[in-house]
């Protein structure tokens, strides 16, 4: 038994996440954040979603594989429970009685989507622990595939490195957002990402470097860098003083006027990006 929509309807007190009612299954245009950490690039996820509410991409599902959970925070949506949650328990054997495995896993990740307007957020939680994952990973990649399908957007925000896009289990990436800062560490942990990228040959379509946090034009020295990794440069974002004010609220940053500068530079770049 697979997570379809008819097995949600199923079983009297499961439900179908609002944004999922009346979708036919399609292929999804999934996009991933990369990059070092502290380069934003929870920042620009969210952007990236505002812009596809904005232009009426919807439903998204936006996905945070960053064990430093926070993009619930940037959407202004609670944290729910997480897959690695379901794993764990899954693992432990903490299945209720009378209750198969693939049933359980299948209620636990509808517990964990988060639904909020025009999108929906899934937390895939801590990396494993000590322990065989194999029977529980395996369930669960079934689930995920089934239901990232079943939505036309996927914004993932990852932590630094490639390992959390696989565990996404989409293999195919529209787009891999390469978000450096202005620093040539930075740049060069993008470019190496993009590198494993293809080495692990996960299925990137295309790689775009997006230098955040600008506070002038990039050297000719980084601009030849770029070329000479034969990735695209997407553009640059200004350092904006509103996310910081935004993030020392605690506001949630996709409320972020349009007019601000780092929402205007960024909605640019998506508009070459997003088809």
């Amino acid at each position: 038994m697979g997570l379809t929509l008819q097995s949600i309807r199923g079983a009297g007190a499961r439900r179908v996440p609002k944004n999922l009612k009346g979708l036919n299954e399609s292929m999804a245009f999934s996009i991933a954040m990369a990059g070092k950490g502290g380069t934003g690039k929870t920042t620009l996820a969210g952007l990236m979603i505002n812009y596809l509410l904005t232009h009426g991409k919807t439903p998204i599902l936006a996905v945070d594989a960053d064990c430093n959970s926070n993009l619930n925070e940037v959407l202004g949506v609670p944290l729910g429970d997480t897959l690695g949650n379901a794993r764990e328990d899954m693992r432990k054997g903490d299945v209720p009685n009378g209750m198969t495995k693939d049933v359980f896993m299948s209620m636990k990740l509808e517990q964990s989507v988060v639904e909020s307007d025009g999108f929906d957020l899934i937390v895939m939680g801590r990396p494993e622990g000590a322990g065989c994952y194999c029977a529980a990973n395996s369930l669960l990649t079934g689930f995920l595939e089934k239901l990232v399908n079943n939505y036309p957007y996927i914004v993932m925000d990852n932590e630094a490195g490639m390992e959390h896009i696989s565990r996404l289990t989409t293999k195919n990436v529209n787009a891999l957002l390469l978000v450096s800062d202005s620093s040539r560490r930075g740049l060069q942990a993008a470019l190496r990402i993009n590198e494993l990228a293809r080495e692990l040959n996960i299925g990137v379509g295309r790689s775009y470097i997006i230098i955040n946090q600008v506070k002038e034009p990039p050297s000719a020295e980084t601009l030849q860098m770029i070329r000479d990794a034969g990735v695209e440069l997407a553009g640059t974002v200004p350092y904006d003083r509103t996310v910081y004010e935004f993030d020392y609220q605690g506001r949630p940053t996709i409320q972020m006027p349009l007019s601000s500068p780092c929402v205007k530079a960024a909605f640019e770049i998506f508009d070459k990006i997003v088809h």
